[in-house]
């Protein structure tokens, strides 16, 4: 979409309200049969599978899903009755396809007639179940954050560049054209030289003391902690067993990610980076303080505050003081950009009274401004799971690969880590490592529990 369009035919400016384009269906790939499909299966089904990566994908004729895997035996047949439902209220046959259903995701990658999964699990299952499907010559489509630490980030986005993998990451926010716009804007000068950055983000709340549970005789508890420790089974640390939409427990659980930070952070700080021409490093120092409960199952951080420094002297500051969405500032204005009214959820923690004005500027002059033939346009796509599909067929880069979404996440894991220490922290974004910092640096991996984890993948 280009700028004077979203300016003309959406009311974010007038009135709010961000109204999305309608994806229609590439035809550009040729015929429906069944050889002519892109064969995919589903890793982990529940809220975000449910209402966002399932729906999304089939919007798409060239996408064929035909397997889903999920330790929950529950979970897994209801994935296959959903696909299956899907199909057939597009194509109105009962009989469209059939959905076959694994208990472990391992076995579902040794077929060859599946081209492509996508990732929709826990953060603790996402690097070692997406470098196992580029290592089994599966194409990714992987759910941000892109890994629990650096180390087994830096290893994702290796072996994927080594492959030829096409690896999407789930950081939709490149799709939505107020993000490009206020990017090019801002990459183009529009103003002025870019000084700060400001990046609204929430904190969690923490969470009541748990009691530990028998394990349901549906989940696979012992696989599903995976590399992290074994600890006992509450139903508050892992899912809902009787609802797929409710946001779960383990998301609040510092055992299996980092809370906020890493939650929606990758997001802002992607997007933030676009408009920073920081896409492919970091920055050069992270102070973080943060709250962090004192009890409690929930031990993520609650409020919280983080300044980073970048080489070319841009300041960005993160807190959920400020409003959910990212402020460009620089010597002759400003540019806020947010989602608006889009959710990938229904649960998603954003405050629609808050952050309903998808793109704004000290001077709405600015958003009208033309970006020439001459200058920089960025990468556009309408739909992210649109643009992994095409990107699997012309085996172009798509428009969130791996090595940019580990960089997006490695700014939201030091910032974690300062927050933790609770000091200013020197990085070095070349070597990927902490400046005289044993302390640190010995926070970028954690201890991995046998069998399960990235350092026990053959590679």
């Amino acid at each position: 979409m280009e700028r004077r369009d979203f300016l003309k035919h959406s009311s974010a400016v007038l009135t709010g309200t961000l109204l999305l384009p309608t994806i229609v269906p590439s035809t550009v790939l040729g015929k429906n049969a069944p050889g002519n499909k892109i064969n995919i299966a589903q890793i982990g089904f529940g809220r975000i599978a449910m209402t966002h990566d399932l729906p999304e994908t089939l919007r798409f004729d060239q996408a064929r899903i035909i397997a889903v895997a999920d330790l929950d035996s529950n979970r897994v047949q209801q994935g296959k009755q959903f696909i299956e439902n899907l199909y057939s209220q597009k194509t109105g046959s009962k009989n469209a396809v059939e959905v076959k259903t694994y208990s472990d995701y391992h076995e579902m990658l040794l077929r060859k007639d599946i081209d492509a999964v996508m990732i929709s699990t826990p953060d603790h299952w996402h690097a070692q179940p997406a470098i196992e499907a580029v290592l089994a010559g599966k194409d990714v489509y992987l759910q941000k954050p892109t890994s629990l630490t650096i180390a087994e980030g830096r290893l994702l986005a290796n072996v994927v560049k080594q492959k030829g993998t096409i690896l999407q990451m789930g950081t939709q926010q490149r799709a939505m054209p107020q993000f490009r716009i206020a990017a090019e804007l801002v990459r183009n000068g529009r103003i002025g030289k870019l000084h700060t950055v400001k990046i609204g983000l929430p904190g969690d709340p923490s969470g009541p003391e748990a009691t530990e549970m028998p394990v349901p005789k549906n989940l696979n508890y012992e696989m599903w902690l995976g590399s992290t420790p074994d600890v006992f089974y509450t139903e508050m640390r892992v899912h809902p067993q009787n609802s797929l939409t409710d946001r779960p427990g383990w998301l609040r659980c510092e055992q299996f990610g980092s809370g906020m930070i890493t939650g929606w952070g990758q997001h802002h700080f992607d997007s933030a980076a676009w408009g920073m021409d920081t896409e492919y490093t970091g920055p050069i120092s992270i102070n973080g303080m943060a709250q962090f409960p004192k009890s409690g199952l929930w031990n993520v951080h609650g409020e919280f505050l983080a300044v980073a420094e970048y080489l070319n002297g841009i300041t960005m500051i993160t807190s959920g003081g400020f409003p959910n969405g990212i402020r460009y500032e620089g010597s002759e204005g400003w540019i806020f950009v947010t989602r608006g009214d889009y959710s990938a959820t229904a649960s998603d923690p954003v405050s629609k009274s808050n952050s309903s004005k998808a793109l704004d500027a000290s001077d709405l002059r600015i958003l009208n401004s033309v970006i020439k033939e001459n200058e920089i346009h960025l990468y556009q796509t309408d739909n992210q799971h649109g643009n992994w599909l095409d990107c699997i067929r012309s085996r172009k880069a798509p428009i969130s690969p791996a090595e940019m979404g580990h960089r997006a996440c490695s700014v939201c894991l030091i910032t974690h880590i300062s927050m933790k220490l609770g000091r200013k922290l020197q990085w070095n974004p070349e070597t990927e490592t902490f400046v005289n910092d044993e302390e640190a640096n010995k926070m970028l991996s954690r201890s991995q529990r046998f069998p399960y984890g990235t350092s026990y993948i053959k590679l």
